[in-house]
């Protein structure tokens, strides 16, 4: 055993970079010394003596929607400050910063969206809220404080992810985030998060993916997971569904149950990410037995792998397939489509299942999209080349409960009905050419 500021402790967060920024590593025998282990002790106190131990979920519930005209991500609304502000932001296990657009040098605006909808994109104002603080440079989750003037200014924030010129800057800053238990005895609570004050957002950003926010699921100390666990709200896991209908859940705390598939994250002390090893891909009767490493990303609505797996996969999707091939389209991104018969039952999809590290199975429920034109239907296995990094996306999802157990350190999926709860709602299954994008962080 080590204590909490001992050397062996110390150097393990060195290396990896969570809860204890070396920069702020108090002195032994000092006031910060104490004043912290005093307050690492009532958040321990308070969560061991509460009679709750399940999950929580935004105030306005834990139902989420894929929205297909907005990237095909699945989106829920979070309630922000006092006066609460309501946001409609994408979920992304595949960054950590949540933001919202602020103070707006450049962000979206309803008129640039392309979909009509009822709900009107929201601009955070701190100076509105009540309960809103800045987040200054000498703060432990000031991610540039190298770059500040003063550890006393406010700290800024640069986000790029890796769809083309799609980024986030802006400032932090904190204040209450509105959630609800998931138990018979609903309770609100109001926690403290860090999140982003987005003053420009470039790229996809202003129109097609995340217009009024991205709420970041990741592992580094400010997404927000890790901010409820480290103060004793949650356990240090979360879920997310992913329904056949385009709905789904996600659930703070949820470790999900004893006869879930398991597997485990390939940890990066220095960039932790959830990462799994695939070791065996199935196409209808072909087997591939080769090993690859894949992102789990919510923020990517489909599957992107490199060569030489997306050739393997596509090919042996195509020669399972009976119906005939479209040629390629430049408005659509996948290279295999074809004519769906019409008789749509005589269309046999292939069936296909990933083998993971560990023997645990993954059948893939949704591996294909329907997509309508004014003359015909089609059918495309919706995997997509990709020349950098292999991506399990939200497609490959469907039909499960995803436990990203941030304490076992595995991915844990179940064959899950989404709709089971109530505050659900309906989505067509097919989309028309011309409304594919997404936002792979």
């Amino acid at each position: 055993m080590h204590h909490r500021f001992s050397e062996p402790v110390k150097k393990w967060s060195h290396l990896t970079g969570n809860y204890f920024p070396i920069r702020s590593w108090p002195e032994k025998g000092s006031i910060e010394y104490y004043a912290e282990l005093a307050h690492h002790d009532r958040v321990l106190r308070g969560r061991r003596l509460s009679d709750f131990n399940g999950s929580l979920s935004f105030s306005d519930g834990n139902s989420t929607l894929r929205i297909s005209s907005l990237g095909f991500l699945h989106y829920t609304t979070v309630t922000l400050g006092t006066p609460e502000m309501k946001f409609l932001v994408a979920l992304d296990t595949g960054s950590d910063l949540f933001w919202v657009p602020c103070a707006c040098g450049k962000c979206a605006s309803g008129d640039d969206l392309p979909y009509d909808s009822d709900f009107e994109l929201t601009i955070y104002d701190p100076n509105r809220s009540s309960t809103s603080k800045n987040v200054t440079c000498n703060n432990d989750l000031c991610p540039h404080y190298h770059g500040c003037t003063s550890e006393s200014s406010q700290c800024p924030y640069s986000v790029s992810y890796v769809s083309s010129e799609t980024s986030t800057s802006g400032i932090l800053v904190e204040d209450v985030l509105h959630l609800r238990t998931e138990d018979n005895d609903l309770e609100y609570i109001k926690p403290y998060i860090t999140f982003g004050c987005g003053r420009v957002q470039t790229g996809s950003f202003l129109d097609i993916a995340a217009p009024n926010g991205l709420f970041g699921l990741g592992f580094e100390k400010i997404s927000v997971p890790s901010i409820l666990s480290r103060d004793g709200y949650i356990a240090n896991s979360f879920s997310m569904c992913f329904g056949h209908d385009g709905t789904g859940r996600i659930s703070f705390g949820d470790k999900g149950s004893l006869d879930q598939e398991e597997t485990p994250f390939n940890m990066n002390p220095y960039h932790p990410i959830y990462n799994i090893t695939i070791t065996q891909i199935r196409v209808g009767t072909t087997l591939h037995v080769s090993e690859l490493t894949a992102l789990v990303d919510s923020g990517t609505s489909f599957t992107y792998l490199v060569d030489p797996f997306y050739t393997k996969l596509s090919d042996s999707f195509h020669s399972h397939v009976r119906d005939k091939r479209r040629p390629p389209d430049p408005r659509i991104p996948f290279k295999y489509c074809y004519i769906m018969s019409q008789d749509a039952n005589t269309s046999l999809i292939p069936s296909m299942s990933l083998t993971m590290k560990g023997g645990s199975q993954m059948v893939i429920y949704d591996p294909i999209i329907v997509i309508s034109t004014l003359h015909e239907l089609l059918y495309c296995l919706a995997v997509i080349k990709s020349e950098e990094l292999n991506i399990i996306g939200q497609n490959f999802m469907t039909g499960y409960r995803i436990v990203f157990d941030r304490e076992k350190l595995v991915l844990g999926w179940k064959k899950y009905d989404c709709n089971n709860m109530d505050g659900s709602n309906a989505l067509l299954s097919t989309v028309d050419v011309g409304q594919f994008s997404h936002k792979a962080s």
